[in-house]
């Protein structure tokens, strides 16, 4: 159903068709990322992936920010078990994000500090207003942003991501551009819009063909190339069996639309 709204702790869940956008909603504290955020946006994302509607995801903040980073209050006042439950559930929905059989496109507006630079990073796709900028600043507090470098590395290179872990100085939004942290850089009132067009291209495709697509790039990521060859080859035989693959084709030469299944 086109227009749906609800709300799950600190995370708004919309869905517009096939599009579902999971906006972090606590802008007075600019949306960082607690143990309960985590797990809410977690639990969102997973409800979007098991349902076979949903084609795309779309992660958003409401307020002046995108997202400060983990709660350094609650990092303060955690000890050695609660700081592990912290990270362990960071990991657990970066994780769930490159699991997910669906894209997912990061709308970034204001800062995106840390583990936000982080879920930015790990989303498949991002776009980001001119004013956004992009930084790792824990070194500047005592705590290097190690969990953040994974993704952000993986996205902008090693000596790029050491520029930022190092000196935690902000990237602005043409560097992330210029860099690949993000896909596209548009004007304030043109942010989501862009996300959502981006979001609703996406969804013309099957489901099942980006489903594969998506964890083949996960699966070949790194590897060394005839090994990367190997498990792509077998992603290409897994997609050609499926009835979309064949749809697609009978659709291409026949010069019509394609009509797809809806599974994942």
């Amino acid at each position: 159903m086109s227009g749906v709204r609800s709300e799950v702790r600190q995370v708004a869940v919309e869905r517009d068709g096939a599009v579902v956008t999971l906006v972090l909603d606590e802008p007075q504290r600019r949306n960082p990322l607690s143990l309960a955020t985590m797990r809410a946006l977690r639990a969102a994302l997973r409800a979007a992936g098991d349902d076979t509607g949903v084609r795309a995801v779309v992660i958003g903040a409401r307020g002046p920010a995108f997202c400060a980073g983990h709660d350094l209050r609650e990092l303060a006042a955690a000890d050695a078990a609660a700081a592990e439950e912290v990270f362990a559930a960071c990991t657990e929905l970066m994780l769930t994000i490159h699991r997910l059989p669906v894209p997912v496109v990061a709308r970034v507006q204001g800062v995106a500090t840390a583990a936000g630079c982080q879920l930015v990073a790990a989303c498949d796709l991002a776009v980001a207003a001119e004013g956004a900028t992009f930084a790792t600043p824990g070194v500047r507090i005592g705590l290097f942003c190690s969990t953040p470098m994974v993704e952000v590395m993986r996205a902008v290179g090693r000596t790029r991501a050491m520029e930022m872990l190092l000196t935690g100085d902000p990237v602005d939004a043409p560097t992330a551009l210029a860099w690949g942290l993000v896909n596209r850089v548009v004007p304030a009132d043109a942010l989501d819009g862009a996300a959502a067009g981006l979001a609703a291209r996406i969804t013309t495709a099957s489901r099942a063909t980006v489903a594969i697509g998506k964890q083949a790039v996960a699966d070949t990521l790194g590897l060394p190339l005839d090994e990367a060859y190997a498990h792509a080859a077998r992603a290409m035989c897994r997609n050609a069996a499926t009835p979309d693959a064949r749809e697609g084709i009978d659709a291409f030469l026949g010069r019509r639309p394609p009509v797809w299944s809806h599974g994942a």
